[in-house]
């Protein structure tokens, strides 16, 4: 009776930290306060700028001849190098389509996330594993760095509501369809 108890209390436990850890990770939606960078002088029209970062470590494991390796990969909004140029947002509606843009940036680098989490989860690795795994880095940087770069100039940062709509909805259809453990942000 006692062994089943336990045994109950610790999957309850198990089940707390998970979810937890989970909603200290989530995805984040942006806010006006996420933007505490000075704007930019010559930003050739550009009204904000999201920066984020990948803080990228691993941990190797010899298995079967090979290496899996633990990754850890944190999606940092760094706040004070974001900026919206407040001067330029002159009602809500165009605040909310501001932040609707700058989410669609952040939204890139939450999916370079997501698939280096996936990539990495599911590649064996050789004992050049560092090697590989900056390639690896690397080679989903790039992927995204270009969609960065595709996602305003379609949009021309915003001013082309067509396409910004469409973006929109493909961000939409990416974040649906995440993986549950995905959404956790490790």
């Amino acid at each position: 009776m006692n062994v089943r108890w336990l045994k109950g209390a610790l999957i309850l436990a198990l089940f707390l930290i998970t979810i937890t850890r989970a909603q200290a990770q989530q995805f984040h939606q942006l806010t006006i306060n996420d933007f505490g960078g000075a704007p930019r002088v010559n930003a050739r029209g550009v009204v904000a700028y999201t920066n984020c970062t990948l803080d990228f470590k691993y941990q190797a494991s010899r298995v079967n001849g090979g290496y899996m390796l633990n990754a850890f990969v944190k999606l940092i909004l760094n706040t004070e190098r974001s900026w919206l140029d407040r001067s330029r947002v002159t009602s809500n509606q165009a605040l909310a389509e501001v932040l609707k843009h700058e989410q669609g940036h952040y939204t890139i680098a939450y999916l370079e996330q997501q698939e280096l989490l996936r990539e990495i989860g599911k590649t064996r690795f050789s004992r050049n594993y560092q090697y590989e795994a900056m390639n690896l880095f690397n080679r989903i940087d790039n992927k995204y760095k270009q969609m960065n770069t595709d996602y305003d100039e379609d949009t021309e940062h915003m001013t082309n509501r067509v396409q910004q709509h469409s973006w929109d909805v493909y961000f939409q259809r990416q974040l649906q369809f995440m993986p549950v453990e995905d959404r956790e942000g490790r």
